[in-house]
Order: structure tokens, then sequence, then C-alpha cells
């Protein structure tokens, strides 16, 4: 197998394809598609999203320190996509995704009620990096929907049809192919026998 050389660039994929909802649910708010997103640590739980400071949506998040990280589906998908190529500046992404806001525990911005996870976030520190800027946020709060709750209380969030980016396209998760754990458990399991 041979290889070719790329410029140095971001190539790690895929990503978690999310909407970040931002701003005021009682004024002025606005969705943003991110991919540029991931967890920081766990305790305390915090998280981060990098967005670029001519976005629309930077400086709602920058003023009120605050936004939601809403999961994407691939029921979603359509309105993931709006979202990231449409500017709040000349469109209301609610109305035209039909998208429900839905008010938050501990932040004044929206969540999207269609999410089937809302992450509550606090931005603790923005790092300018150069195109994007990051904001390292705590998480405050996290909702999930009861429909996919089973028998034992237990979440069971890869039944909602969860959405990834990869390389510029929205793809769905596929199928199982083992669960945290399986490959030592094997092993135990040979052992036994």
């Amino acid at each position: 197998m041979s290889k070719i050389n790329f410029k140095p660039g971001n190539m790690l994929y895929p990503l978690p394809a999310v909407m970040v909802s931002c701003g005021d649910i009682n004024k002025e708010s606005n969705i943003i598609t991110v991919a540029w997103t991931g967890t920081i640590c766990t305790n305390p739980p915090m998280l981060y999203i990098s967005v670029r400071p001519e976005r629309h949506s930077y400086k709602m998040i920058k003023e009120s320190g605050e936004f939601v990280i809403n999961l994407t589906t691939e029921k979603l998908a359509k309105a993931t996509d709006y979202c990231g190529v449409r500017s709040g500046r000349e469109v209301d992404k609610w109305k035209e995704c039909n998208l429900t806001p839905l008010a938050a525990d501990t932040v004044k911005c929206p969540m999207i009620s269609e999410s089937p996870v809302n992450i509550e976030c606090k931005v603790k520190e923005i790092k300018e990096l150069g195109s994007h800027h990051m904001f390292i946020a705590d998480v405050t709060a996290v909702h999930v929907d009861d429909s996919y709750m089973d028998e034992n209380n237990s979440f069971k969030l890869n039944d909602s049809g969860l959405l990834i980016y990869s390389h510029g396209q929205y793809l769905g998760l596929g199928k199982e192919l083992g669960s945290f754990g399986y490959s030592v458990s094997r092993k135990k399991k040979k052992k036994k026998r």
C-alpha cells in the first residue's frame, strides 16, 4: 500500500454533526451547525465548540456566555445541513426547519425539542486560535428524550439514528461492531473455558 502526502489540514473524521442553539428564547435566538466539537473532561463535565468569528451565532455566544449543543439524527439531516449553510442574519432557521424551541433549565438560549439530547453549556474560556475560536464550556444540564428510555430505565441513544459528518458528507452510524470493553471480555471468556 502506498500513501499520498496531503497538505496539513483537518482530516480527523468522522465527527458529530450538532446543532448549537444560542441567544435568548424570549428575544433573538439562532441555530448554527458545528462539527468542530467534542468532550474535554468528565469531571467536571466540559466540552467545546469552535466557531468562526464572522458567523452570526459567534457574537451571541460570546456576549451571553451560553449555548446548547443539540445532538442530531438522520431525521434531522436536512435541518442540520440548512442551519450550517444559511445565516441567521437572513432567515429564521427555527421557522424554516420546523424546529421547536424549548426552554432550558440553566441557560437562556432555547433547546431544540426534536433533538434526542440537549446539552446546556456555560462558556468558561474562549481561545482565539486562528480561523476558529474555541468556546470551552462547563456542562450545566443534560436533557434526553424519554422515548429512548427502555424498561430498565437505560437510555438507548444509539436507537435515535445519530448523524455524523465525514469529509463533506452526513452519514448514519451503521451497525454495531462491539461495545465498550468487548475486546477484553472475549479474551476473559475464552480463558474460562
